[in-house]
């Protein structure tokens, strides 16, 4: 009896490293192997998980429809496509109202600009609507994979940092000010809501 294969653990990622994640690569020769993102704190992504507000959506497709949806967490912007291939996705992004918050689960995916630059975008498997706790438990929980990564990025069994270090010219430095400034804005945010209601 063959296993059915086992879906990849969708990895947490802020918008400024998934923006900056450019390399991809299948660790085997097989046709139907995996890709994988590099993310520059050196882990591979088959799958993101990714939550934010939804502030645009726009059909650009030119034969059927193609949505692209806009999300921007604390540190930056995603950019999702969904059409033909993922009705359900389509569906959410032809019906949803912006600005929501939203929590998708999704695959990396690159594109080459004619200059090329490398754009890096997500193609979703699923969207949902949620609320303002799921958010910010998000940035919490992203913030400490990320740290995560960035404690293990120096250690030599890494092969993941290794190879970051050799695709990119980053320095991880910069992702640990990104995630402490998203965590400050979920403080922030908190801040605001004990105000409102002790008023």
């Amino acid at each position: 009896m063959s296993q059915a294969p086992t879906r990849e653990l969708a990895q947490r990622v802020f918008a400024s490293e998934f923006n900056d994640a450019g390399y991809t690569f299948k660790e085997s020769d097989d046709e139907r192997a995996p890709l994988y993102a590099l993310l520059p704190t050196g882990a591979r992504a088959n799958r993101v998980f990714i939550v934010g507000t939804l502030t645009e959506k726009s059909d650009v497709g030119e034969d059927s429809e193609y949505w692209q949806g806009r999300i921007v967490d604390p540190t930056g912007t995603f950019f999702v496509y969904a059409g033909q291939y993922q009705p359900e996705a389509a569906s959410f992004l032809r019906e949803v109202e912006p600005p929501a918050y939203v929590a998708v689960v999704g695959k990396p995916r690159t594109y080459e600009t004619d200059d090329g630059d490398v754009n890096v975008s997500v193609r979703p498997e699923s969207i949902t609507e949620v609320d303002t706790g799921t958010r910010d438990r998000w940035v919490v929980e992203t913030a400490q994979r990320t740290i995560e990564r960035i404690e293990a990025f120096d250690d030599e069994a890494n092969e993941y940092a290794a190879m970051a270090r050799e695709e990119y010219d980053l320095s991880v430095e910069d992702y640990r000010r990104d995630l402490l400034s998203a965590l400050e804005s979920v403080e922030e945010g908190e801040d605001e809501e004990t105000a409102e209601t002790t008023a």
